[in-house]
């Protein structure tokens, strides 16, 4: 349990820039910063940061928060470990008491399988670091390879035992449950089939029974391996990579053994050494894309920090997407083989599909990024770099039309580059690429664009034909999409019935396409958020001839605590009755304290609700003039009176409409009728005037 006053000093001290830009790519935008959104497919930043007001938020999927609330939404955290994180961050030391064995296995799955890896990381660390066999055999092994030691920190590399049980048995003694041992792949059950045939055919050579015939609860995965651990973007281990030595790769098809997907790891969502690289992408604004675990060592112990791998998987969009947020800038090093070839070629489009601007360097055949690396200076590797990296249309020309003779081949290689060029979103680099193309294969650029042009249309079909299938197996009808206006895209006009300064597009439930009466409800708790600790009226006179001092919150809610109305949305319920409770507690700011509200619906709203689509700054600000808050809440409360006065005649209507009322009843719902209506009348013609009140 964290006290009060330390939740104070984190919040106090958390800046959102800082925090968001761990993860995202800023960029000064006036006032603010903006980026990519990390919490949806975004190709147009939409992301906004408000270091005023210390929270962000996404125009087009609604999330965001303050510091510990973005931590919470992107991470998966608890509010209490976004507090631990944030704490770690700024120095702030967070006195409590330490979690017991049991408190340890109530925690949820999720965090017990990162506590879990966290820990394996360590051990697997600290066994090369001090283990007689880890210091013989596997620092060894990383020596053979010219690592060095502060590079092995750097990575948490590690070494696992050869002993069949090694880590399973230190890790059921410290106090972790096999079921997570399990889940996470760090062991696996006799029953269950080996992860590759050569981890058999080790356990037998180190005198260990096989896996399938094993006895004994748990088998360790990675026994006899160096250890790779994966760090995700925020540092949280999520799986391993272990690699059998060299004397025992020959002949073995497979040499690596990697964790298998769990509920914290999906291979295609993530890229070995993002979480060391992301710093340096930012700073160089270029990533370069290798294929191994030794290619990203190598690299950066070469002195180039901003690369990563993606581990012999095939590129995926997660993986492109996570990039971006980072770069689009990119280029692909690999090595000169057939293989390495292959792995440019099917990345390319893919990158271009998705804005990225990508460059290609093969290195000379037989070697790699790691072997290469070590093989040059520092300054070589860079140098060369430079001068060979080249885009993807030289790239694509130097191995396919350069060569062809066969004037078949010939114009195949063309057609793939120009459908390359196709995917590629923006008009004016599309144009650019293709204009290049036909002066280096001398060809006119009015045959490539049509050609470019069927490709563009082709696109756009199999992109309809593929939501026509989708909205056959949905659930429910999709909303049409198209490649010039996205659905819910930053830019899209807004439904008639939404204020200029409304937030729209939002996902969340409270928030999304309001009615006239719910939008009303939705601008009064905004100004709650907003302003709810503001006094709007001094010495309000009482039943009972008392005088009060009423705030934004205080009059909403004693205005309509009168006649007994409430809001429709029982969250806008408990966040105006919160803001009544909390009024008098000294320092109260309403903004500051729903933004960092431990419940994430709360924070989440009054993060939508206190940020502007539309921000000025400087000379451009609106400066807020005297009594036009005081007026705003009387208008929106008597418009919230005359919603319900207005449903209330609507339902007097159906009432004498229906073919059993009776006379009497009748002439008793036109009384009620026109006094309603006169109150009606009353409440419109005070609206439709310039309110003095």
């Amino acid at each position: 349990m964290i006290d009060r006053a330390t939740v104070d000093r984190i919040i106090d001290a958390a800046r959102i820039v800082d925090v968001v830009g761990e993860f995202v790519t800023l960029r000064k935008s006036g006032v603010n910063y903006k980026g990519l959104c990390p919490f949806h497919d975004d190709k147009n930043p939409s992301f906004m940061v408000s270091p005023a007001k210390n929270i962000c938020h996404c125009f087009v999927c609604g999330k965001g928060g303050t510091p510990a609330g973005f931590l919470m939404e992107h991470e998966q955290m608890t509010y209490p470990d976004a507090l631990r994180w944030l704490a770690r961050k700024y120095n702030i030391e967070i006195v409590e008491k330490e979690l017991t064995e049991e408190e340890r296995r109530e925690q949820n799955e999720r965090e017990s399988l990162f506590v879990v890896n966290e820990w394996a990381k360590d051990w697997f660390h600290q066994t090369l670091l001090t283990d007689p066999d880890g210091i013989a055999i596997g620092k060894q092994y990383f020596r053979s390879r010219g690592i060095r030691d502060d590079i092995i920190e750097k990575f948490q590399l590690g070494y696992a035992p050869s002993r069949r049980d090694a880590l399973a048995s230190a890790a059921l003694k410290a106090g972790y449950r096999a079921e997570y041992l399990v889940k996470t792949g760090l062991c696996y059950k006799p029953s269950q089939p080996a992860p590759t045939q050569q981890a058999d055919d080790t356990a037998a050579a180190d005198g260990q029974p096989a896996a399938g015939t094993a006895q004994g609860p748990l088998t360790d995965r990675y026994r006899g391996r160096v250890v790779f651990p994966w760090f995700n973007v925020s540092g949280k281990v999520v799986a391993f990579g272990g690699r059998l030595l060299d004397a025992r790769t020959k002949g073995v098809a497979q040499k690596y053994v990697n964790s298998p997907d769990s509920d914290i790891y999906h291979k295609e969502r993530e890229l070995y050494g993002l979480y060391q690289a992301k710093k340096a992408i930012v700073r160089e604004d270029r990533v370069f894309m290798v294929e191994g675990y030794t290619d990203v060592i190598a690299m950066h112990q070469a002195g180039i920090e901003n690369v990563v791998a993606n581990s012999g998987t095939a590129l995926s969009m997660p993986q492109i997407h996570m990039l971006r947020r980072f770069t689009k800038n990119i280029t692909l090093l690999y090595d000169g083989d057939e293989a390495g070839i292959h792995a440019a070629m099917r990345g390319t489009d893919m990158l271009l599909a998705e804005g990225m601007n990508v460059r290609v360097l093969l290195l000379p055949d037989g070697d790699d990024p790691d072997s290469f690396a070590r093989k040059h200076s520092s300054q070589e590797l860079k140098d060369y770099i430079d001068k060979q990296q080249t885009d993807f249309i030289t790239f694509k020309s130097r191995l396919t039309v350069e060569h062809a003779t066969d004037p078949v081949k010939r114009s195949e290689a063309i057609g793939g580059i120009v459908k390359s060029i196709s995917v590629v979103p923006d008009q004016i680099l599309r144009a650019t690429y293709l204009t290049d193309f036909a002066q280096r294969i001398g060809m006119k650029e009015q045959t490539l664009i049509a050609e470019m042009n069927k490709y563009i249309r082709q696109n756009l079909e199999e992109k309809e034909k593929e939501r026509e299938r989708n909205s056959r197996t949905a659930e429910g009808p999709q909303p049409p999409a198209t490649e010039s206006s996205p659905a819910g895209s930053i830019g899209a006009t807004p439904p008639d019935s939404m204020p200029p300064d409304s937030l729209h597009g939002s996902t969340a439930p409270v928030l999304a396409q309001p009615s006239a009466a719910s939008q009303v409800e939705l601008l009064l708790i905004r100004e709650v958020v907003r302003h709810g600790e503001e006094i709007i009226f001094s010495d309000v006179e009482t039943d009972d001839g008392s005088k009060i001092t009423l705030s934004v919150a205080e009059y909403i809610a004693f205005d309509l605590g009168q006649d007994g109305l409430r809001f429709s949305n029982d969250l806008y319920n408990r966040m105006l009755d919160e803001a009544v409770r909390q009024q008098h507690n000294e320092g109260f700011k309403a903004e500051t304290y729903f933004t960092s509200h431990p419940d994430v619906a709360v924070s989440q709203t009054a993060t939508r609700l206190a940020f502007d689509r539309h921000q000025l700054g400087g000379r451009f600000a609106v400066q807020p003039h005297e009594g036009t808050l005081r007026q705003r809440v009387v208008h929106l409360v008597m418009d919230f009176r005359l919603g319900i006065i207005e449903t209330q005649l609507k339902e007097i209507q159906r009432q004498m409409l229906l073919p059993d009322t009776t006379m009497e009843q009748k002439m008793q719902l036109l009384k009620e009728h026109k006094e309603t209506k006169e109150l009606r009348d009353i409440l419109a013609k005070r609206l439709g005037s310039d309110l003095i009140v």
